[in-house]
């Protein structure tokens, strides 16, 4: 582990103090993660009970491998996750140190009292700019404040983009938190500047211009942006939508803006205003994509668009095309990346073989010019080699004569090439002038990238490199071997196209028709047992060869492996065999094959017992620093420790990157001596250098505004209240006793119950109800998502999950339940927060509409639209399934049940406390226990036999579906034998198990069906 830096230890000087709470503003990549590491290293005691809260999986895994390097083991950070049982959660909080937990545990076991919440020293919460009151972090620092006012809060952030928005962002912010001390440190910071440019690494920046080819696609590709915008805005001019520009498309939370300001109006958007919106996004995904993928896959890409925006799914012709597709520019798009990737040409003519000539053996002055032809051959041998080494390649037999490749290959690689030969130059200097050990680091080169796609091809540029070729063509090999499985791609797709016969229009000529008026399946049957033949050949000469796993360019059978004979004789190399295919598209898919196959086959192939010492170095020892390339995409702050581990000199940004630059300067700085150079490559005019220096400018103007915040902000008073205690007006008075003169009432000093199942601690609606004075009791309720009172049982559902929920019938179960066990059932129906409502949303999710009849055709089955039935057109009997008649159905088959639409969560809050008022609170055992299983009030004194016997009843057991059992027991407690069940009337059946199950039971009961 690296030193620290002196801005490192200023801010851990202003922010270790156990006595404050604290928010630390960070800039990207100057290592906050090193600076939580230290600081819990700091806390790091038996003594201390230290939370780290809102820390991802791969977060708490880096962060306690960090802790371990810098020496806080034994036992270090514990994580606490969802296999963690209960007990052993408990014990793991009575040892204190550092414990990290996911927050939803974390505030469960804070309502149970499972952990000591007047012992917690303190909380670490990371990602302090997605605080709002609606996430559950926020709930857990007001049952932390409850309960212990001494323990301190440390949140960091290093996103402060995030915390602009709005009124006041940073003082939500701190509100949520109850944090009063907040610290911003930009890149600008004093202390950090002075940090940073006592030493400063070698920085070369090599600005790569774009080819023409890639300037037209570039340019073509912003104006189809342009275009898409314009005509998004035109298409909803009452928003303002003026942020909405190229630039910010330039990002990815672009899609984000655009849904968020679209989002009050999203039920009316129509289909093109969505098309228009996905079109952006894969607009800015060509963006990228230009710059990173080669120009084959460039191009391939191009044509999935063209066929999915042709097709539809089920292969009809699609309806809503994007509208840049019929523009000029898209036009410019396809043209110029093909033409990037080959040509079409005329088929050549093939030209008569003359015959070879006669030759006179007699003849004296033929042989003496042949004599003289020889003696000169030797002189000019040396020359010819050379030459032909310029020469371009002959035309291998696979490749169509119809095409002509050109394979413009990406700008930056011949850069890329240029800068490895520099960097071997420099590391062979170093090593001549300097001894070992004399200076820190080593001569490892480290590639960075900002997608593992753009590593693999790096890394498949830099085997296939010719160093001695022209400019531009020294991946011509790695190209070929793509064009290959391109056209094998093509090809396959071609073949799946002609399964009725059709003539392929990928490249594969109508006149081989030999092999292929086959079947499909019959080609392809044939051509997987050639690979196996083919397979099973090389296995048996595998011990010939030395080194290597075996060849794709092995020796084919007679004739060209590439060509079709056709029935003349002559062979038509625009025919692309099958046989071929899966050998090419090996080579196009990056086929990831079990490396312990590829282990196997080579042990097969090499005899290491045969092998000397120095022969096994060399093939398998390991490579020297000089002669190793590390290439590797941008990560987070695991950066830093991969940084301090390989210590390279030598570092090549293939990609800009704002974080990994300043993390370059964090890792300079903490070496004394230690001599870095780095390359960092930029296509000069394009969305890359744009998008790079609108990063720059916007966490700078960020940081301005919230040191603006931060100097004109007043401080807000702490809130002290008790759990569940009323703060205003009559909510303290729960009820009215009538018997007093005038009614007068009383004040129950009892707190507010609600009983709230554990699954429904993913919303935002527990969260709210505790910060609306209402005491929040978590359970696993078996009926029901919220009890709040005796008689009062609600089931949430959102609009998404309310259609999922018709069309299981999983609605109708729970609906059930809830008036076979409460009084008063509610079906509580909440929208989305900042959307308008409209049902007219959900019937765009064709997931129920199902075609139906107007009369079922089982008068007598369970009501329609509901449980496994859902989706059988003869049980509806209206003329559609609309979620309208669904809820109007359900309310038939349920009269108690009442529904709320609500239209936030915050409302949602309000209309539970107006529903408790004057009404008793909810017993938390009696809510567990009802409708479970393990009721204790069934199963004493009942004969096992007799109750089998009445789960195997139609409408009690699996008629009912999931709560079958819930049924039964509510069942036994009303009936104390079987006999009783059969001398009640059909109405109090039906009152006691349900509408439907009810009339099915005692039909089965009195009438024998």
């Amino acid at each position: 582990m690296s030193t620290l830096l002196p801005f490192h230890k200023d801010i851990l000087e202003e922010i270790h103090d156990t006595a404050t709470s604290d928010l630390l503003v960070l800039a990207r990549g100057l290592g906050l993660r090193r600076l939580i590491c230290t600081l819990m290293k700091i806390y790091d005691s038996n003594k201390n009970l230290v939370l780290l809260v809102n820390a991802s999986p791969e977060e708490e895994s880096a962060i306690g491998e960090e802790l371990g390097i810098i020496g806080c083991r034994r036992p270090g950070l514990r994580v606490v996750g969802y296999e963690t049982p209960s007990r052993e959660r408990q014990e793991l909080y009575k040892q204190g140190g550092l414990i990290s937990v996911t927050s939803r545990i974390l505030v469960v076991d804070m309502l149970q009292g499972d952990i000591p919440v007047h012992l917690i020293t303190g909380m670490l919460i990371l990602h302090a700019e997605r605080i709002t009151p609606l996430v559950t972090e926020a709930f857990i620092v007001r049952l932390f404040r409850e309960k212990n006012r001494k323990g301190f809060i440390k949140a960091f952030t290093d996103q402060p983009e995030h915390i602009t928005s709005g009124m006041s962002p940073l003082k939500n912010v701190m509100k949520e938190l109850q944090i009063r001390n907040v610290h911003l440190y930009p890149r600008f910071h004093e202390n950090i500047n002075k940090s940073l440019e006592r030493r400063r690494a070698d920085l070369v920046e090599l600005s790569q211009p774009l080819s023409d080819s890639m300037l037209d696609i570039h340019g073509a590709i912003i104006q189809c942006m342009t275009t898409t915008l314009a005509e998004l805005k035109c298409s909803n001019t009452n928003l303002d939508l003026d942020d909405l520009n190229v630039e910010n498309a330039y990002f990815r939370s672009f899609d984000a803006i655009v849904r968020y300001q679209l989002s009050s109006v999203w039920h009316k958007v129509g289909p093109k205003t969505k098309q228009l919106i996905n079109d952006l996004n894969v607009l800015r995904q060509l963006l990228f994509y230009l710059l990173s993928y080669d120009s084959l896959s460039f191009h391939a890409y191009l044509e999935t668009i063209i066929e999915s925006n042709t097709l539809s799914a089920s292969g009809s012709v699609r309806v809503h095309q994007s509208p840049w597709l019929l523009t000029d520019a898209a036009n410019i798009i396809f043209d110029t990346a093909k033409r990037r990737c080959f040509t079409t040409i005329a088929a050549p003519k093939e030209k008569a073989v003359a015959p070879p000539p006669v030759i006179d053996l007699d003849d004296d002055d033929a042989w003496a010019a042949l004599d003289d032809l020889d003696s000169t051959i030797a002189t000019s041998n040396k020359g010819k080699d050379k030459e032909r080494q310029k020469q371009p390649r002959p035309r291998p037999d696979w490749l169509p004569r119809t095409i002509q490749p050109i394979l413009e290959e990406q700008p930056k690689w011949d850069l890329l090439s240029e800068i490895l030969l520099e960097i071997e130059s420099e590391s062979i200097r170093f090593q001549s002038t300097l001894k070992p050990g004399q200076m820190p680091g080593n001569d490892t080169v480290l590639i960075m990238t900002s997608s593992t796609r753009s590593c693999d091809l790096i890394q498949e540029f830099l085997d296939y490199m010719d160093p001695e070729a022209e400019p531009g063509r020294k991946g011509s090999r790695m190209m070929m071997n793509r064009l290959k499985g391109y056209l094998g791609w093509r090809g396959r797709l071609g073949n799946q196209g002609q399964g009725s016969g059709d003539a392929n229009k990928n490249g594969v000529n109508a006149k081989g028709k030999t092999g292929r008026e086959k079947g499909r399946d019959e080609v392809v049957s044939e051509a997987l047992k050639k690979k196996d033949r083919e397979k099973a050949e090389r296995s048996a000469g595998r011990r010939r060869v030395r080194g290597g796993a075996p060849s794709a360019s092995s020796p084919k059978k007679a004739g060209n492996a590439g060509s079709t004979s056709t029935p003349n004789g002559t062979q038509d190399s625009e025919v692309i065999d099958v046989d071929q295919i899966d050998d090419v598209m090996t080579i196009w898919s990056n086929d990831t094959s079990d490396p312990t196959a590829t282990l196997t086959s080579l042990n097969n192939e090499i005899d290491l017992s045969l092998l000397t010492q120095e022969d096994f170095e060399t093939a398998y020892g390991l490579l020297p620093a000089e002669q190793t390339i590390v290439i590797r995409a941008y990560s987070d702050d695991t950066d830093d420790r991969m940084l301090a581990e390989i210590q390279p000199r030598f570092i090549v940004l293939f990609e800009p990157s704002l974080e990994f630059v300043r993390r370059i300067e964090v890792y300079r700085g903490s070496y004394a001596g230690l001599a870095v150079r780095v390359y960092h490559m930029l296509y000069a005019n394009s969305c890359e250098e744009h998008r790079y220096l609108a990063a720059l400018r916007k966490e700078k103007e960020a940081f301005e505004r919230l040191v603006k915040e931060r100097g004109t902000m007043m401080l807000t008073l702490e809130e002290r209240r008790e759990p569940g205690s009323a703060t205003t007006g009559e909510s303290g008075v729960k009820t009215v006793n009538t018997r007093l003169a005038g009614g007068r009432r009383e004040l129950d000093t009892e707190p507010a119950k609600v009983v709230v199942d554990m699954r429904e601690f993913r919303s935002t609606l527990p969260s709210l109800l505790h910060a609306s004075s209402l005491y929040v009791i978590p359970a696993t309720l078996t009926v029901g998502d919220y009890v709040l009172t005796p008689d009062i049982c609600v089931e949430r559902k959102s609009l998404t999950d309310l259609v999922q929920s018709f069309n299981s019938g999983r609605l109708y179960t729970q609906c059930e339940l809830m008036s076979v066990h409460y009084k008063h059932p509610v079906l509580l129906i909440e929208f989305e927060e900042d959307k308008a409502f409209s049902l007219e949303v959900i019937s765009e999710m064709k997931s129920y509409a199902k075609p139906t009849q107007k009369y079922p055709k089982k008068p007598n089955s369970r009501p329609a639209t509901f449980g496994a039935a859902a989706n059988d057109p003869t049980n509806d009997p209206g003329s559609g399934p609309t979620i309208q008649a669904k809820l109007v159905l359900l309310t038939l088959s349920f009269p108690r049940l009442r529904i709320i639409w609500s239209s936030s969560p915050y409302a949602t809050a309000e209309i539970f406390t107006d529903l408790k008022k004057n009404q008793p609170e909810p017993d938390q055992i009696k809510a567990i226990v009802t409708g479970a299983d393990g009721d204790p009030d069934v199963g004493k004194g009942v004969n096992a036999t007799a109750e089998e016997l009445l789960r195997s009843l139609p409408g009690i057991g699996s008629g009912v579906g999931s709560g079958g059992s819930s049924v039964a027991g509510a069942v036994m407690r009303r009936c104390k034998s079987v006999k009783e069940l059969c001398e009640l009337k059909e109405e109090e059946v039906k009152a006691l198990v349900g509408l439907g199950p009810g009339r099915v039971l005692y039909e089965f009961l009195h009438k024998g069906e």
